[in-house]
């Protein structure tokens, strides 16, 4: 595990991004911030959908088990953003990321300029994809027939062009003795157990030829579990082992999901955390 970056770099800025509604984008934010903070960090979140707030329901649900059952778990400080302009949520970022090492944005399934912002800003954008062209369509275009990549999505090359200039800053911010990461961007693929296997197999070739063109890395995600929606409600995640009883088998297939999704971000965790929170732990 890496240490944490310079003080003065600010948190690390996670932004689950995807135009479009049903990817399981919320529920994968909600596991990974609730992973980190089980990792000993220090976590928040914004939530830039005000009108579905799925990941401030879902941790302020958490927040009222931890009252009602008088139990202390691991969570993230949370918040809504309902601003209209670019300044207010700057200024809101500014004062949600004091001593967090991690913000996680969760964006609305929509075009948004305040998800194309925290976009752009990212540390690591992950974007879930549910494997189905249709979903592929959100980051590239490919041709009926041969199923090769015609051209990149508006939202790829947004991000693209993002990347290029991050790049730029980051060459300019060493030089010059100051700190800028670069931006890691992770399509993570969820709920591909419902997948038939010729369309897999062309998706597998569409996504590892548009990886190699604007250069984001490929990652497994979480299968569709109705243990998920059950949680809701709680606000516990399949971590909370003390919480939730007698598992079953697809829930630990699912926990072991979470774990090697969390493998495959590559976030600069703590260095050494409490052992009793460490994730390896969680099994």
């Amino acid at each position: 595990m890496t240490s944490h970056s310079a003080p003065n770099s600010g948190p690390h800025r996670i932004v689950f991004a995807n135009e479009k509604g049903g990817t399981g984008k919320s529920t994968t934010a909600v596991h990974v911030a609730i992973a980190l903070a089980y990792q000993g960090a220090r976590v928040a979140a914004l939530d830039l959908d005000p009108r579905q707030r799925t990941l401030h329901r879902y941790l302020e649900n958490r927040a009222e088990t931890e009252r009602r059952r008088a139990i202390d778990l691991p969570n993230a400080r949370f918040e809504v953003f309902t601003g209209d302009t670019l300044a207010e949520l700057e200024a809101q970022i500014a004062e949600l990321s004091q001593n967090a090492d991690f913000l996680i944005f969760d964006t609305p399934g929509r075009d948004d300029q305040f998800a194309r912002h925290v976009a752009t800003e990212a540390d690591t954008l992950v974007t879930p994809l549910n494997d189905s062209f249709v979903d592929f369509d959100l980051i590239g275009q490919v041709d009926a027939e041969t199923f090769k990549v015609r051209k990149l999505s508006f939202y790829a090359e947004l991000i693209w062009e993002a990347r290029k200039q991050r790049a730029m800053t980051t060459i300019k911010d060493s030089q010059s003795g100051g700190h800028r990461r670069e931006m890691d961007w992770v399509v993570v693929r969820n709920r591909t157990q419902h997948t038939e296997a010729r369309n897999m197999k062309r998706l597998d070739m569409a996504l590892t030829e548009l990886s190699k063109r604007v250069g984001f890395r490929i990652a497994s995600g979480l299968s569709e579990r109705v243990i998920y929606r059950e949680l809701f409600p709680s606000g516990l995640t399949l971590l909370d082992k003390g919480q939730l009883g007698e598992l079953g088998t697809s829930h630990l297939v699912a926990r072991q999901e979470l774990r090697a999704l969390l493998a495959a971000l590559k976030l600069p965790l703590p260095a050494s955390p409490a052992p009793e929170l460490a994730l390896a732990a969680a099994t």
